[in-house]
């Protein structure tokens, strides 16, 4: 497999197409005081407008990236992954695969690849980091066409061996929770896998109990409410792109809703838990790769595969982390449900924290893997 060093590059003509764009938005009337009930809030996107236009420092998030080791490697003929590769120091680190879903990107990991990498405690397990993006997400290709997400996960497989790791553990939520399940099912060389969101689910969903007939109720109304843009991207992604693709604001909007809605509230629900900064990072990876597009194929190529069901007759056997945030978009239903579908050793439920572990909670979300690991390590 080739394997090339990557920089993560500016883009300054994209850069000043965007700013142009979000410079000329005309903003519009919404219903009055109903906050984010239709979508995302004005009084919000009018504020992250602002600081887009006046304070945000995209070449500086590209210096902080650029501070990780980046390769770009090609998997198959004409399609290359993007990935930081974070490699140890210490003798008995093992290779980690973290992955980030939609409409997210590798630096959700930010935070913790270092610490990952290099633990302040020397008793902490230490790992050989590799975050990739998607194929058709940030610098990696794009596909031909829409590839599903067990589609994907034969590629990271590959990716792993080429970057000399045979063995690995997993870790990832939301596409990367989908992805790591096929990869439990598929690969020879994942040891483990530690999701923070629920994605493969056994063929037999059928509740049991009180408490998995509640879940599964709690469940329907998530699909009713906050899936139509499931169901979009993932029938006809092609005639959204042509509105995205022409607007920063729009991408921001369709972005930042999700950021709100997929996240913990308890501390205010006039904004996402994040900083504006943080938020306008993430946009901007979508924007100066012209990905958006690109990046809503796996929805496509995810229906085309047949869904997110466990094959009948068949179960994910490799040990099974879960770290279950309590606000999660994908939250887990009762533990029974999901020892139907996979071999669950270990499970935490954690006190607060939702959709995007990585970014709102990464200290829970640090500590559980390394439990995970640790525990993984004493049973063998």
């Amino acid at each position: 497999m080739k394997v090339e060093p990557f920089t993560v590059p500016v883009e300054p003509e994209e850069v000043l197409w965007v700013r142009r764009r979000v410079e000329e938005f005309r903003f519009f009337r919404e219903p009055e005081g109903h906050g984010w009930e239709h979508g995302v809030n004005r009084a919000f996107m009018e504020r992250l407008r602002a600081h887009w236009l006046s304070a945000h420092d995209w070449e500086g998030t590209v210096a902080r990236l650029n501070r990780f080791p980046h390769v770009r490697a090609e998997v198959e003929p004409g399609l290359r992954l993007h990935a930081i590769h974070r490699p140890s120091s210490r003798a008995d680190a093992r290779p980690l695969l973290i992955a980030h879903g939609w409409p997210g990107s590798v630096l959700e990991f930010e935070t913790i690849i270092d610490r990952l990498a290099e633990p302040e405690d020397p008793a902490a397990p230490a790992f050989h980091v590799v975050a990739p993006s998607i194929p058709g997400y940030a610098w990696s290709d794009s596909p031909k066409a829409p590839i599903g997400p067990r589609a994907v996960a034969g590629l990271y497989d590959r990716l792993m061996r080429g970057l000399g790791y045979d063995r690995f553990i997993y870790q990832g939520g939301d596409w990367g929770s989908v992805i790591g399940g096929w990869l439990g099912l598929d690969s020879k060389g994942v040891e483990a896998i530690h999701l923070n969101g629920y994605g493969l689910r056994s063929a037999n969903m059928a509740p049991e109990t009180p408490e998995e007939m509640r879940w599964l109720e709690w469940a329907m109304a998530i699909r009713d409410t906050e899936t139509a843009y499931l169901q979009l991207q993932g029938t006809k992604p092609q005639s959204l792109g042509y509105a995205m693709m022409d607007s920063p604001m729009g991408v921001a909007a369709w972005l930042a809703e999700k950021y709100h809605g997929w996240s913990d509230l308890t501390a205010s629900k006039d904004a996402p838990p994040y900083s504006l900064d943080q938020l306008l990072d993430t946009i901007m990876i979508y924007l100066t790769t012209r990905s958006f597009l690109t990046a809503t194929w796996l929805y496509r190529g995810m229906f085309l595969e047949g869904g997110f069901s466990i094959p009948e007759g068949r179960r994910i056997e490799v040990p099974t982390g879960v770290a279950a945030f309590p606000h999660d978009l994908l939250a887990f239903p009762p533990r029974s449900m999901v020892e139907r579908g996979y071999n669950v050793t270990h499970w935490t439920d954690m006190p607060r924290g939702g959709h995007f572990a990585g970014m709102e909670e990464p200290e829970l979300l640090l500590t559980d893997l390394r439990a995970f690991v640790s525990d993984l390590a004493s049973r063998a």
